[in-house]
């Protein structure tokens, strides 16, 4: 279906066809008609089907049509649990709205607050956030929502799964209660449904893929290894194949800068992108690796949901996720709008286990490879496909410091979070920690001795 046939103007028609786009995706063509019809909107659609644009440009529309913001007024608010996902909605929003008279702003932490409240003063239609960052703003008076019209949950699911519940709680409290919500998710779990019963308003539900499907367009398979080879396996494959862009996900930060730096040392450009890097680096990260500077980005979950990154070629899980949830994101960074892509595994036996989950969840049996030169020592056990339901998981609770969303504080310049459990010096006859915890610093403050000396116990066996 044409995206002239949906109900959008002229203006956003003619932004749209600039940037190339001429046939609107299935989650486009029924969500695009409910949005500006007016109607709350439940959305479940798997990664890279254009979820973005089903939301954005009916957005655009609707606003198109109404009054200025007021000072530090937002006319609608789309909530997202990732810096970079915030990032690349507002550029959406931007190219969509290019023919529109409508101002936008994005904001999340782990850069300085002030800035944004600057760019906030004179209000805007359009306001993406993350949520930590967007209490923290209202507390600051810096935004204020008795003008908001409508509100987008964007990535619910990662939103829950990340610990934002009781945040979005708190903003959901904070909204006017007239106004049009909309909720887009990977899937409709449990979970979701329970948080869209205190939101959504009778809504149109649009699902166009069955939970935790994988799309037909990405080709997937596994390469056995040993935990040691991995490495040495990802550069072959790398200059075997001539691999120009490949998105790599690490388990760890550390796992990440390590392999980067391997790869470096090969004569092959890589960065890694994670929640430790500053705002400034992984904004640097991420555009040498979209313009070809850089060939391979390591990453860690936190890129695993909303990287749009047009015609990416491939997708390698370097280690598995401890969540099988977590594969169906990160491989759905390629295969995206209506482009092939493949997705390569690096297994170690150590990791049968989470293969196994990955398996069940998608619902078949992966094909497996093993490169030349590189016959692993510990074999990875044969796969069973396991077709038993499985139990949904429960929401986690919010956590502090998250990376995130997160809050300004110590935060706000860019800065990983400083580390509570730091130890300090302690003055001499201290017998507490700054924390206020009775354990003392072994070094400054030396433990009292025992009242009584412990038993030596008898020895037990056989006379020598």
């Amino acid at each position: 279906m044409s995206f002239d046939s949906l109900g959008l103007s002229q203006p956003i028609l003619r932004a749209v066809e600039s940037l190339g786009y001429t046939t609107a995706s299935p989650i486009q063509e029924k969500a695009i008609p409910a949005v500006i019809e007016g109607r709350d909107v439940m959305a479940a659609a798997q990664t890279g089907t254009g979820k973005t644009a089903g939301f954005t440009l009916p957005l655009l529309e609707n606003l198109s049509k109404g009054s200025k913001p007021r000072a530090n007024h937002v006319r609608s608010l789309v909530l997202t649990p990732t810096r970079e996902l915030a990032a690349q909605i507002q550029d959406s929003v931007v190219k969509y709205g290019a023919n529109l008279p409508l101002t936008s702003h994005v904001v999340f932490g782990g850069v300085k607050i002030n800035p944004q409240m600057q760019n906030l003063r004179k209000g805007c239609d359009v306001l993406v956030a993350t949520p930590g960052r967007l209490l923290d703003l209202y507390n600051q008076n810096a935004v204020k929502f008795s003008q908001l019209e409508i509100l987008v949950l964007d990535e619910a699911d990662r939103m829950l799964d990340m610990g934002f519940y009781r945040d979005i709680k708190r903003i959901l409290d904070l909204l006017p209660k007239k106004r049009q919500n909309l909720l887009f998710s990977a899937t409709f779990s449990n979970e979701i449904r329970d948080l869209a019963r205190g939101l959504v308003n009778n809504p149109v539900e649009v699902s166009v893929n069955p939970p935790n499907s994988t799309t037909n367009l990405v080709e997937q398979s596994v390469y056995v290894a040993d935990k040691g080879q991995k490495p040495a396996i990802l550069a072959k494959l790398i200059e075997q194949n001539n691999w120009q862009q490949v998105l790599v996900f690490s388990k760890t930060k550390h796992g990440a800068n390590r392999l980067a730096r391997f790869l470096e040392e090969r004569d092959i450009s890589a960065l890694p992108i994670h929640g430790n890097k500053s705002q400034g680096a992984r904004t640097k990260a991420l555009e040498g690796f979209k313009t070809g500077k850089i060939r391979v980005l390591v990453a860690t979950d936190i890129a695993a949901r909303g990287l749009d990154i047009p015609q990416l070629p491939q997708v390698v899980n370097f280690d598995l996720p401890h969540v099988s949830e977590d594969y169906v994101h990160r491989i759905g960074r390629t295969g995206r709008a209506g482009e092939t892509g493949k997705a390569y595994s690096l297994v170690c036996a150590d990791e049968a286990k989470e293969l196994f989950s990955i398996e069940r969840l998608i619902g078949k049996l992966i094909e497996r490879h093993e490169l030349e030169g590189f016959k692993p020592v510990n074999e990875v056990p044969e796969s069973r496909l396991d077709t038993r339901p499985i139990k949904p998981n429960k929401p986690k609770k919010a956590k502090t410091g998250h990376q995130d969303g997160q809050r300004s504080g110590g935060n706000s310049s860019g800065n990983k979070p400083a580390n509570k459990n730091k130890r300090h010096s302690i003055k001499p006859g201290a017998g507490r920690s700054p924390s206020g915890s009775k354990e003392g610093n072994a070094s400054s403050a030396p433990s009292r001795p025992s009242r009584r000396p412990r038993r030596t116990a008898k020895p037990t066996g056989p006379k020598s």
